[in-house]
């Protein structure tokens, strides 16, 4: 190998190594903090209740001058439902699905093919002086084949989840449907509970106590998750998430 190959394989090695040490600076900084919480500044439910929203369009209709109950939200008998952007309703997860699926298949073929000529004309006889010791044309042909398979599988899962989560209306779309996007994040001594969520509901699925539950929402995206120390310890090292994927056994 020439001097300017040498060169080069040793800037490479150094490049990784340097980008392995700042890594690992990166992940040395986070010891013995608690992980820090998302700026809700940041998110899409800020940026919707601090811009200018659409104009309210009160579900009960225009009401007299005369009647003694206003049709204004803050009224007693006002809609006080999610209606417009940066409004602000209840998600409510409810989540208890179970499925069990079993499935199992078998096959089996077998064959057995035979055939030979012990006597055509006395041709097979004089074809036999001709063949190796012990062969003959009577059996010239004898074959058998088998193959058998059986396969079992069985899928079993259960999932249960009971949460409740402030989403805001992001965006209210031509035909009515309001986009909206929640997260909400809790803190336990070094680990965050974080959950999202985020879809599509239509303004009349909003119940009277300004609630959706989640089996209204479409498109929906809800996730439940952490991270902290506790997760991190979870997760397998990079070397071996690298394994995985490059290693053919």
């Amino acid at each position: 190998m020439s001097n300017p190959e040498k060169v080069t394989d040793v800037k490479q090695f150094l490049t990784l190594a340097l980008l392995a040490a700042l890594a690992a600076c990166t992940r040395l900084q986070e010891v013995g903090k608690a992980p820090a919480f998302s700026a809700p500044e940041n998110g899409d439910e800020y940026y919707a209740m601090t811009s200018a929203g659409l104009p309210y369009r009160s579900r009960s209709g225009p009401t007299g001058t005369a009647s003694l109950w206003s049709g204004a939200r803050s009224s007693l008998l006002g809609d006080r439902r999610a209606a417009q952007r940066g409004d602000i309703l209840t998600v409510v997860i409810e989540i208890d699905d179970k499925a069990e699926i079993s499935n199992s298949s078998g096959r089996k073929r077998s064959s057995s093919d035979k055939m030979g000529i012990p006597s055509l004309l006395g041709a097979p006889q004089a074809v036999d002086t001709m063949l190796p010791d012990g062969a003959s044309t009577a059996d010239a042909v004898n074959a058998k084949s088998s193959s058998s398979y059986q396969g079992d599988g069985s899928v079993q899962r259960k999932e249960k989840l009971t949460l409740r989560l402030a989403a805001t209306i992001t965006e209210a779309l031509p035909n009515g449907v309001l986009r909206i996007s929640g997260s909400q994040e809790v803190r336990v001594n070094f680990e965050i509970r974080e959950l999202l969520v985020s879809g599509f509901v239509r303004p009349e699925d909003i119940t009277r106590q300004n609630e959706i539950p989640y089996d209204k929402i479409a498109g929906a995206r809800i996730s439940y998750g952490g991270r902290g120390q506790i997760s991190a310890v979870q997760q397998p090292r990079y070397g071996q998430q690298i394994a995985d994927i490059i290693l053919p056994y």
